[in-house]
């Protein structure tokens, strides 16, 4: 399957946001004073688990993503590069 170029970008941009959201998401969580994510103990709770499952799932299915986007970006760049390494070897062939 080829993706059209926006699309490959769209992916790519959504890949490298999921990275950022998601890192930032658990050092938030690590970092909880709540007593949502550790309790009285410092011990982690049922909250903590349950999001921190959440925040891995999501970081490896973004990352995923990404990599789908980048992979349609690179494919794009190197037919452009065929396409103008074509012209010149006509160019070329006119000319010599």
């Amino acid at each position: 399957m080829k993706l059209s170029r926006p699309v490959s970008w769209f992916l790519l941009a959504f890949g490298v946001w999921s990275w950022f959201i998601w890192i930032t998401f658990v050092k938030n969580l690590w970092q909880d004073g709540s007593g949502l994510a550790f309790d009285d103990a410092g011990d982690p709770t049922g909250y903590f688990w349950v999001h921190l499952l959440l925040a891995i799932t999501s970081f490896l299915l973004g990352t995923g993503v990404g990599a789908v986007g980048f992979r349609g970006v690179r494919a794009w760049r190197g037919e452009l590069r065929n396409e103008r390494g074509d012209e010149h070897v006509v160019q070329r062939q006119r000319q010599g």
